[in-house]
């Protein structure tokens, strides 16, 4: 899962050279605060504006891999609202943000077609990988009616048996994925 948190360009460039990140929010560590705070994709425009919209300093979008983190992380209402955030309760990994976008200076402006395309990325590769499960289940429960000669049974075996098929190879799709989108960042974004 992509969760996503804002930071100083000073902060993210002091943890490249730790490989930690350890800023809770503008202003605030982890020692402090107990968790870092994040976002998920339809949260962090909204925080940039109430919580950011005072920075003087440069800021970047750290797009954090939640499987990465050695950390917990914990969705948890907001103070007052019902709305919940994820909360990493532990340092973030530089190995773990695998992107970073800036929301200032020279590349600000590319960063709403760059997220658009983060997301939609997301949205077809996980489109992709539940269609390689139902091919899969497709194909071996057409299969099993044609050779299980006992009535709805060839459907059920085949439908199982595509399963057992199709998740795999999913999964193994996804690793493939990650482990490319992983090796092709740059030494400071990884």
């Amino acid at each position: 899962m992509r969760i996503f948190h804002i930071a100083t360009l000073a902060d993210w460039q002091e943890a490249t050279r730790t490989g930690r990140y350890t800023t809770s929010t503008y202003g605030v560590s982890l020692a402090e605060e107990g968790f870092v705070h994040a976002s998920r994709a339809d949260q962090w425009q909204a925080v940039r504006e109430r919580w950011y919209a005072g920075a003087s300093e440069p800021l970047v979008l750290l797009v954090i891999d939640t499987e990465r983190l050695s950390a917990p992380v914990v969705e948890e209402a907001a103070p007052g609202t019902t709305e919940t955030f994820p909360h990493v309760y532990g340092p973030i990994e530089t190995s773990a943000v695998v992107r970073v976008l800036p929301l200032d200076g020279p590349g600000a402006r590319a960063v709403e077609a760059s997220f658009s395309r983060l997301f939609l990325g997301e949205v077809m590769h996980r489109v992709l990988l539940a269609s390689v499960v139902l091919a899969a289940v497709a194909a071996l429960a057409v299969l099993g009616k044609a050779v299980v000669p006992a009535p709805g049974w060839g459907v059920v075996l085949g439908t199982g048996a595509g399963l057992l098929v199709g998740v795999p190879a999913a999964v193994m799709i996804d690793r493939r994925r990650e482990r490319a989108l992983s090796g092709s960042l740059p030494p400071a974004a990884r």
